[in-house]
């Protein structure tokens, strides 16, 4: 149990419904997921925590990738009405919390997201580094659709 702005914040790992995922991507107006795809998303994460209060998911985020050299934060998200109140860091915590769990002793492991535009300033609190810089270069993506 976390305490975030007068508010009791309890953390699960791996217990997100597919129903709760869809629900939560909806409330911040991402794109809509057909059930499978959402049920396999979570299915195929190597870790998912949710944030809830009163019962409610409130903030959750996804770990994938291949869990030795580089892991991906996916889905960081947080409801609207409980945005700035600290649950993000939260969420992004216990994230960094499980990929350092996962990185071997005296190894180097590369923990990567794509963040939403205007939401770099809360990640670099966080110890990322924004792309491109001076060694790095951009990050590029690719959208697979049916026309």
């Amino acid at each position: 149990m976390y305490q975030s702005d007068c508010r009791m914040i309890e953390i699960k790992e791996n217990k997100i419904t597919t129903q709760e995922y869809l629900e939560i991507r909806a409330k911040v107006g991402w794109v809509a997921l057909m059930p499978e795809q959402a049920e396999r998303a979570l299915k195929n994460s190597l870790y998912v925590v949710g944030a809830y209060e009163d019962g409610c998911l409130v903030a959750m985020g996804r770990v994938v990738g291949d869990g030795a050299v580089i892991c991906y934060i996916q889905d960081l998200i947080v409801v609207p009405e409980t945005q700035r109140k600290g649950i993000g860091s939260i969420v992004l915590k216990e994230l960094i919390s499980y990929v350092e769990m996962l990185r071997s002793k005296g190894t180097q492991m590369m923990l990567c997201l794509m963040c939403a535009k205007g939401r770099e300033a809360f990640y670099e609190q966080h110890g990322f580094i924004a792309r491109p810089n001076y060694s790095l270069g951009p990050g590029m993506i690719q959208y697979l659709k049916d026309c």
